[in-house]
């Protein structure tokens, strides 16, 4: 809030910066002098004072002045030393000298001093120089003012008048005190002359300053140097203005601590043999690369670097490039040297120190790829599974992309602690270990999926992402959501049979991320990102998925192979750059005119990507026409009360251009599907062939952005045609059909019954998409009703529609000796699926079942429970047996080491119906000894999952707040996930009340997250008003029939 009323103050922006500012958004193949030169260079001053000299005192005058020069050159020669720094890391600008070199400036505290260095700092305060200084910044802060500009280090952006070529980066790592050294040079481009350097630098120590003509002996004096921390910058002021056209060098030397948390060079840690080891990480994206090197930390300033690492030559040292020197000294350290880099960014700059082991294989093109992970999982070959498929992986993208990986190798890292899933630093991606690390012989299918598409994901990301960077964060969906899309396709090339993009996609992708583009809330894939807070909330399901179903979307109505082919060209044209999404457009469109079509698909795509939401389509007979049709478009929400985000965009004012896939069925037939473009908010349509029995079903397989809505007579006639004969529809479009059912009716466009009178037909179905789609939609609502006073009645129902299939498929075998990934993948999760609903809603069989399989590993000490069921068995063992079980699986979830294993046991514990357990654990969850910090959150949410523990955990959250918002709040989408997690299933008034109080009382961080649990919360109390009776009305009605 300070900072806010600080800026309110500052002078206005000027055009010129808002021109500089959508010249690098809209993006180019190559970026012209123009958006890099600084708006304005500093003026010369003139002097409004005349003083009159006399003649006669000219010579008395000029001696006077050379005698005091003589003076100042003893003095100087007999007290020649670095100047000082201007400022300590993240303190106030201060005097620094005149010198060319400035010295040293105050030390992080707790920060230890590398050996060879003086433990105590020397600071002297020179009154002269302090005025002077004072008088400096003053006059230099009215100049800024006359200007009506903000000064280049006070702006959201840096300022555009150098450019960084090149890196020298050399660093000394000391992990006994955590804390490394370095010394970066870089080279920089004059593009408008400035006597400033700005460059990102936070939470460091800045020993000394030196700037250097690049094959001149003479340096360029710097005046002084200062940080500036509300926008995270280091500023250099030199005595003159750097002329156009000319190279400098730029040389830091500073020092850091090794931090203990989740970003900019942090430290992690693993036991083996009962002894604690030590690694240090980096995680740069998207903005902490500033905390562990000065730099131009922006995704535009792309440049090469060179890195050399000095460490004890116990441990090993990783980055990007493969090591092209090393360098052995006597007392035990080694200095690795690695190979230039390409171009790139510095947020998928990375580096390690650590002392694991590794196994390695080579791809048909020569891209050496090893895996590094503690010693214990190398030699167990926990690795082996990722290893193998991302040799395989990179073979595909190569193919696919017709653009050859760019490196000479790929290290995949398995850390203990990371912040996200994985982070695909170029050469050296690093992933948490329970996103990389597998043991077929304890891994269920779920868990071999998880590893598959995390790693699906960061190989995607060494093209888009890496090699073609986004200009800047507004389009960080051009990297995430092109990843995440490949995800799915990826996965298919591995495993053909799994129809991943076809079908596994809807339930994973689609379906949950419109559920957050449904809020009024929500915001656009394509957001404005000025300040450097803003950058945090892009990173969401919003960028990530919905990017995704949107690219999906497009390669769909372009025609799979005109879309790749576009993508080759976009990654041939932009490689080692950067591009921006209307390059993307561009390419696609000329792909598109290749093939003899003509579509613009800037103008289609600038509608789903600038505008926040989707569409609902409704598609209603016409009574007075034969064979037409109206087709009409809205915007949907949830909760028609909200308040948009923007209060004169109202949702009227909402239009896409949408390809809408339609077709015509019956009893036995369905048609071939025909596209229309709906652009209109109404529009009339001739349907051939719509006889009086005949249904409609729109957006054929999901391969539209929207959902779709009928007429209350469609609708009956697709629930019958579902249950005659379900396999005329699609399994994607029935999928399809449950999830926009059961969400068009929480949002009130449907009566509450039409969604579970259409999951009648379950029993008779034997495909798994339509069942996860159903158990997806159930599961919001069950948790608005599981603590009502008529739950039963809910439960008996659903109950009533599980159970045929549940008797039908039955339970797996213990599949220990049989391979993990089995040919009948669909079958088992279906299998996986109908006992997970069975269980969860108290089928007796289930339940009496799970506490068996408990039991028998209790009392035989061996785990003869299904590895597919395993997390379903644990979690309905810990809800309905005693303590002792609770117990059991704690010591279990301490003393195995398999990653996947500990997920699982660790989320069944909040599975307790005893609530004195579950405060116990969420306790415990912020002891990081117990409980990763990255596993904190899971451990909260799933609590508050839980209809015992919902109040205990979001009471905890409250109480606990201060502590998990430093421990998350720098982390991307972690604290959204945290808020979402633990609120979006209150649904009371006073839950409601408590959560806005809350608000109220915590102002800074995080709001954005705390608008959308607002209006969710909002959205339930008010489906719970207006619904829920209706609802159960239906169900007592159903269940005497």
């Amino acid at each position: 809030m300070a900072l806010e009323e600080k800026r309110e103050k500052r002078p206005p922006v000027t055009p010129m910066m808002i021109e500089e500012e959508a010249a690098l958004r809209n993006g180019s193949r190559g970026l012209p002098p123009g958006p890099w030169a600084e708006a304005a260079g500093p003026r010369p001053r003139t002097t409004e004072r005349h003083i009159a000299v006399h003649k006669r005192l000219v010579l008395g005058f000029a001696v006077s002045i050379l005698a005091l020069l003589a003076v100042t050159m003893i003095a100087v020669l007999l007290s020649v030393r670095f100047e000082e720094c201007g400022a300590a890391a993240d303190g106030p600008p201060r005097a620094g000298g005149n010198g060319s070199l400035s010295g040293t400036a105050r030390q992080p505290p707790g920060a230890g001093q590398p050996p060879g260095r003086p433990q105590e700092e020397k600071e002297e305060a020179r009154g002269g120089e302090a005025a002077v200084a004072a008088e400096e910044e003053e006059e230099e802060e009215e100049e800024w003012q006359r200007r009506r500009e903000l000064p280049p280090w006070a702006r959201p952006r840096l300022p555009r008048h150098l450019r960084p070529l090149h890196y020298n980066l050399m660093l000394s790592a000391f992990m006994e005190n955590f804390t490394f050294s370095g010394e970066v040079n870089v080279q920089l481009e004059v593009r408008n002359a400035s006597r400033y350097i700005v460059l990102h630098a936070h939470r460091m120590h800045i020993e000394a300053v030196r700037v250097a003509e690049d094959k001149l002996a003479g340096g360029v004096r710097v005046a002084r140097s200062f940080f500036y921390p509300q926008t995270q910058v280091f500023v250099v002021v030199l005595n003159r203005s750097l002329e156009v056209q000319r190279s400098y060098n730029l040389k830091i030397i500073y020092n850091a601590l090794i931090e203990n948390e989740l970003l900019g060079f942090f430290r992690s840690s693993y036991v083996l043999h009962g002894e604690r080891r030590f690694l240090g990480v980096t995680q740069f994206s998207p903005t902490h690369a500033r905390k562990a090197f000065p730099c131009f930390d922006e995704p535009i300033y792309k440049a090469t670097f060179k890195i050399s690492i000095r460490h004890q030559a116990t441990y090993l040292s990783l980055s990007n490039m493969p090591v092209e020197t090393s360098v052995f000294e006597e007392d035990g350290w080694v200095t690795d040297h690695f190979s230039q880099t390409p171009l790139m960014s510095t947020y998928y700059l990375a580096w390690a120190v650590c002392n694991f082991t590794y196994r390695e294989t080579v791809t048909r093109s020569g891209v050496v790829v090893r895996l590094y992970a503690r010693p214990d999982a190398i030699r167990r070959g926990s690795g082996d599974y990722a290893l193998n498929i991302t040799r395989r992986l990179i073979e595909f993208y190569e193919d696919y992309f017709k653009v050859p990986y760019s490196l000479p190798k790929l290290d995949l890292l398995a850390v203990p602690k990371h912040p996200y899933a994985a982070m695909e630093n170029w050469g050296l991606s690093v992933f948490v270990e329970q996103r990389i690390l597998l043991d077929p012989s304890i891994s269920s299918i779920s868990y071999l999926l998880d590893v598959t598409m995390v790693i699906v994901h960061e190989l995607c990301h060494q093209w888009f992402g890496d090699l073609v960077t986004p200009v800047w964060w507004e389009d960080v969906w051009l990297k995430e959501g092109f990843a995440h899309y490949f995800e799915f396709v990826g996965t298919d090339y591995l495993y053909p049979g799994w129809n991943m993009e076809k079908q596994r996609f809807l339930t994973d992708v689609l379906h949950e991320v419109m559920l957050l583009d449904g809020l009024a809330s929500s915001h656009p894939v394509s957001q404005e990102v000025q300040q450097a807070t803003d950058i945090d909330r892009v990173f969401d399901w919003i960028a990530y998925k919905k990017g995704a179903a949107l690219i999906r979307m497009l390669a769909n109505f372009m025609g799979h192979s005109v879309f790749q082919m576009g993508l080759q060209d976009y990654l041939t044209i932009h490689k080692y750059g950067n591009a921006a999404r209307n390059d993307l457009w561009n390419t696609l469109s000329k792909a598109l005119k290749k093939v003899g079509k003509s579509v613009n698909i800037q103008q289609v795509m600038d509608q789903w990507t600038l505008q926040m939401g989707y569409p609902v389509i409704t598609i209603l007979g016409n009574e007075t026409t034969d064979n037409v049709i109206v087709i009409s478009q809205e915007r949907f929400v949830y909760d028609s009360d909200a308040k948009p985000k923007d209060p004169a965009l109202g949702d009227n004012s909402y239009l896409w251009q949408i390809p809408l896939t339609i077709a015509v069925g019956n009893t036995s037939h369905i048609s071939s599907e025909a596209i229309i473009w709906v652009s209109n908010k109404s529009e009339h349509h001739r349907i051939p062939a719509l006889e009086e029995a005949s249904w409609l079903l729109g957006n054929i397989n999901q391969t539209g952005y929207f959902r779709v809505n009928y007429d209350i007579r469609n609708w009956k006639l697709l629930i019958n045609q579902l249950t005659r004969n379900h396999e005329v529809i699609s399994v994607s479009n029935r999928a399809g059909l449950i999830d926009d059912a059961f969400n068009l009716a929480r949002a009130g466009y449907l009566p509450q019954n039409i969604p579970l009178e259409i999951i009648r037909y379950l029993s008779e179905e034997k495909d798994f998409l339509p069942w996860h789609a159903a158990s997806r939609s159930l599961y919001p609502l069950d948790k608005l009703l599981d603590r009502t006073e008529n739950y039963n009645i809910f439960n008996e129902y659903i109950l009533r529609q599980v159970a045929s299939m549940y008797l039908k498929l039955g339970w797996p075998t213990n599949n220990l000796n049989k391979s993990l990934v089995q040919a009948s993948y669909q079958h088992e999760e279906l299998r996986r699926e109908v006992i997970m609903l069975a269980c969860s809603f108290g089928n007796k069989h289930c339940h009496q079942q799970a506490a068996t399989l408990i039991s028998d590993w209790i009392s035989s000490n061996r785990n003869r429970i299904p590895l597919n069921v395993r997390d379903i068995v644990y979690c309905t063992g810990v809800s309905l047996m005693d303590e002792d079980v609770w117990e059991f699986i704690w010591m279990k979830f301490h003393s195995t080491t398999a990653v996947s294993e500990k997920k699982i046991l660790l989320e069944a514990l909040t599975c307790s119906d005893d609530r004195n357990l579950l405060n116990r654990l969420l306790n415990l969850s912020l002891n990081s000894e117990v409980v990763l910090d990255q596993d904190a959150i899971d451990v909260i949410i799933h609590v508050a999952r839980n209809p015992h523990g919902r109040d205990l955990a979001w009471k905890f959250f409250r109480e606990k707040w201060k502590i998990l918002n430093a421990r998350y709040g720098e982390a991307l989408f972690m604290n959204s996930k945290l808020i979402s997690g633990v609120t979006e299933f209150l649904n009371t008034e006073e839950e409601l009340r408590e959560l806005k109080n809350f608000i109220k009382s915590y102002e800074e961080g995080a709001a954005a997250s705390f608008s959308r649990a607002v209006e969710t919360v909002e959205a339930n109390v008010r489906w719970q008003r207006l619904y829920k009776e209706e609802l159960f009305q239906w169900l007592r009605k159903s269940l005497t029939h």
